[in-house]
């Protein structure tokens, strides 16, 4: 940067003329030494997204401060806002068929090509195709997964390279600790490098502006999920399908629509759950990978984080034979059973209405057998009371039950007479075997609406 510097007062360059700066002329020259353009205000290079703007501002800086000498900070500000209008692009498309490497553009089909486009993300490793299988990085996985489940994490890796989200899901690992789970955070950095994020799935839910974050990120890793329920999942949900610009919104700006398309990745030893969401869809956006147990006699390496992130060229094609598998699947992932199990279980866990109705010593099943709404939410909330689950209120429990009637082979009547003679709402097929409000189900009449006696 020193062969910037001139005197004022010799050979000046052409964008100052002893008094002040041509902002037109001094950006036209800086971009035919720093090729960039912008989109929405962002600046990209041939190598991706410009993340740290505070180097163009050095630039900047350098070249101007022998000929200004006052308001230095704000004219280099100007100057950059003025580079932003200068170098504006109408969009940068995005493909799915190939993936921007360090050392050119490799195609999905195979082809590679030296050449390198303006792009959104280039990832810092470069395609080599002999590079050495990454045994290090397979050992490791063969201790941490089981084979099929190692299939899973290969397919993951891989979808992380292009800006996609037909996939719809995200990727859960889980354990007891102590695994070396965090392990593959070191190794994605070494993947992705700025293409990707660390942080808090939460706080995507929590934070206005956590969206706007993620905006041209491959990845957003959370390598310690918090344990406790998330109050919503409508951000989280929208991201993982997003096939369409959203609504983002940064501090101090007006909000704007962007392209999201990061993927999310979670590490820790729980599941994610949701404080209110018990809708499928939440459940079935997660892949959920259980690590095998420790081996008590296994010897730590402190250094294998770094071995592997060596072998980055290696794991990299590894990565993208799952990629290409994933594609000539379309965008299914390979599921193992205990994946599909894990699932289930937390879907269950998290919804407790199934464990409720497959509870034994609470309620009766049968064709004669009812209830009413009301009975049947207090033998509910018995039943999380003594079992440690949360349980849901009254009014969303009905409701779950009313809307999965043919599921839980149970049907809905506004046509039960109570003891006291009273018609109740309730359902039939289903009934108590604790006693409440004084009487058991068997107190239930169920009656032909056409024979309803408070009917008009």
């Amino acid at each position: 940067m020193s062969e910037n510097r001139k005197l004022p007062d010799t050979n000046m360059p052409i964008w100052f003329d002893g008094k002040a700066i041509n902002e037109v002329i001094f950006c036209e020259e800086f971009l035919r030494d720093y090729p960039m353009i912008t989109v929405n205000g962002t600046f990209f290079t041939v190598n991706g997204i410009v993340n740290d703007e505070n180097r163009l501002k050095k630039e900047i800086y350098d070249r101007i401060k022998p000929y200004v000498t006052s308001n230095i900070a704000k004219r280099v500000t100007n100057l950059l806002d003025v580079m932003r209008m200068e170098c504006c692009a109408d969009d940068l498309l995005l493909y799915q068929d190939r993936i921007h490497v360090a050392n050119g553009t490799y195609h999905l089909d195979g082809t590679f090509s030296a050449e390198k486009d303006y792009c959104r993300n280039r990832l810092p490793v470069s395609y080599q195709p002999d590079a050495p299988q990454p045994v290090t990085w397979l050992h490791f996985l063969s201790q941490l997964l089981e084979p099929e489940d190692i299939l899973t994490l290969q397919e993951f890796i891989g979808y992380c390279f292009i800006p996609s989200t037909k996939g719809q899901k995200m990727l859960m690992l889980t354990g007891k600790g102590g695994e070396g789970k965090s392990r593959i955070g070191v190794v994605l950095r070494a993947l992705l490098g700025v293409n990707m994020k660390t942080g808090s799935v939460a706080k995507v839910e929590t934070s206005n502006f956590a969206r706007a974050d993620l905006e041209h990120e491959l990845l957003m890793l959370d390598d310690d999920m918090k344990l406790e329920a998330l109050p919503q999942t409508n951000n989280i949900k929208a991201i993982i399908t997003a096939e369409l610009p959203m609504d983002l919104e940064r501090k101090r700006q007006q909000s704007y629509q962007g392209d999201l398309y990061v993927r999310f990745i979670g590490l820790g030893n729980g599941v994610l759950q949701a404080l209110h969401d018990r809708s499928v869809g939440f459940f079935r956006r997660q892949i959920i990978l259980t690590t095998k147990e420790k081996d008590p006699n296994r010897k730590d390496d402190p250094y294998i984080a770094e071995k592997m992130a060596a072998e980055a060229e290696g794991i990299f094609l590894w990565a993208f034979e799952g990629l290409q598998r994933l594609v000539k699947n379309n965008f299914r992932f390979t599921e193992s059973d205990q994946a599909r199990v894990n699932r289930e279980a937390v879907k269950k866990d998290a919804n407790n209405v199934e464990l409720f109705l497959e509870s034994k010593g609470y309620i009766t099943r049968g064709p004669d057998c009812s209830v009413s709404s009301k009975e049947l939410g207090d033998v509910y909330h018995t039943w999380c009371e003594e079992n440690a689950y949360p349980a849901l209120k009254s009014k969303t429990l009905i409701e779950q039950l009313v809307a999965n009637q043919e599921k839980y082979g149970i049907q809905y009547t506004t046509h039960l007479i109570n003891s006291a003679g009273r018609q109740v709402r309730g359902f039939k097929g289903i009934g108590s075997l604790i006693t409440t409000s004084g009487f058991s189900s068997g107190g239930w009449q169920q009656v032909d609406p056409d024979d309803n006696p408070f009917k008009t």
